[in-house]
């Protein structure tokens, strides 16, 4: 992201202005930038279909077990707030939480699981700066990064005062926190050319 991409505004001006915006914004820090448009040099113009595939499949995977646990999974539209050493606002692919939210809520502010699905632009940010703020919040138990270029993931999960780390290939198999789910990487790329 260059600085072109960047623009400077206040939080109370970012949540007012974000559902107006013909596209995704993330905010850091007091810097917003887009995730999609014509004129952001840097924003991603948009997922394509093996990356959409495979959020909906792991949203699938968890929806019905986050309902019966009282928790709920939204898609890459609900935000996730961070604020540990700052305020950020993030759009992950899939969000998993057990906390009280309103029908109307705009973000999650305690979630249980974040999935990013990696793609070229973005997996820089997801495995670095995304990594350290979703694992600083002291509700996330995990957070799992899934390839797009071959079967692959990385779940971290919380255990203690730290985090451990399981990467699996091919038809590996993860177990999922929050809800106990054991995810397979045959579900996970399931209609997919992987």
């Amino acid at each position: 992201m260059t600085s072109s991409a960047l623009q400077k505004m206040s939080e109370a001006e970012y949540l007012r202005t974000e559902e107006l915006s013909p596209f995704k914004r993330e905010f850091v820090d007091g810097f917003v930038y887009a995730l999609h448009g014509e004129d952001t040099p840097n924003a991603q113009a948009g997922a394509v279909s093996r990356h959409g595939l495979i959020a909906t499949n792991v949203l699938a995977a968890l929806h019905r077990p986050a309902l019966r646990q009282g928790c709920k999974v939204y898609a890459s539209d609900m935000r996730v707030r961070i604020q540990t050493g700052g305020t950020r606002y993030y759009y992950p692919d899939v969000v998993l939480t057990c906390e009280d939210m309103a029908d109307g809520a705009r973000y999650a502010s305690s979630p249980c699981l974040i999935v990013e699905v990696l793609s070229q632009t973005t997996q820089v940010l997801d495995r670095g700066q995304k990594l350290s703020d979703y694992t600083a919040l002291p509700s996330l138990r995990g957070y799992l990064m899934v390839d797009t270029a071959t079967r692959a993931a990385r779940l971290y999960t919380r255990q203690g005062e730290g985090w451990g780390e399981q990467y699996v290939e091919d038809t590996g198999v993860l177990r999922l926190p929050c809800v106990d789910v054991a995810l397979t990487l045959d579900d996970v790329y399931e209609g997919t050319s992987l």
